[in-house]
């Protein structure tokens, strides 16, 4: 690893600790000729994964392309950078897992929706709108819906176990 001050290529690792739910690495290094410590990096990247789109095209995965999306649909919300790495981590985890060369955008966008449902169910109607393409307001209101049952199911069992206990 070359030194960015002095550009020396002799650095040494003083410490290695895991970050990001162990998805990186960071290196704690000094350069061997200037003393100048500084941090590097090393995560998880997929190589030589195709994605096939709509079309039929393929292209290349690109990790860029998948936080650009998930940032328009978190555009205004409050979520913390480290939350963020961990989402597109837990995504990328998940298209790896499939063990194939080529994955179809759709199955991408699938991912990511069921990501998203539980990181934040305003990015993810954001992302379903686009992504699932909505055409009219019924549509729109179908997903919406499908959202609130859990959470109506889950309040309405509160209140009665709260009402049992009285």
């Amino acid at each position: 690893m070359k030194c960015p001050a002095c550009l020396a290529q002799d650095t040494k690792v003083n410490d290695s600790r895991l970050s990001e739910d162990g998805f990186a690495i960071k290196r704690r290094r000094e350069c061997q000729k200037c003393s100048f410590r500084f941090s590097t990096y090393e995560q998880m990247e997929i190589l030589n994964l195709l994605v096939v789109k709509r079309n039929g095209v393929k292209e290349p995965y690109s990790r860029d392309k998948l936080e650009s999306g998930l940032k328009k649909s978190l555009e205004k919300r409050p979520y913390t950078l480290e939350d963020f790495k961990k989402l597109v981590s837990t995504v990328e985890r998940d298209i790896q897992k499939r063990k194939q060369d080529e994955i179809t955008s759709a199955a991408i966008g699938e991912i990511v929706m069921k990501r998203l449902k539980f990181f934040d169910k305003v990015a993810y109607i954001r992302f379903a709108s686009v992504y699932r393409a909505f055409e009219d307001v019924k549509t729109f209101q179908h997903e919406l819906n499908s959202l609130l049952k859990p959470a109506l199911l889950k309040k309405t069992v509160k209140s009665l176990r709260i009402i049992k206990k009285k």
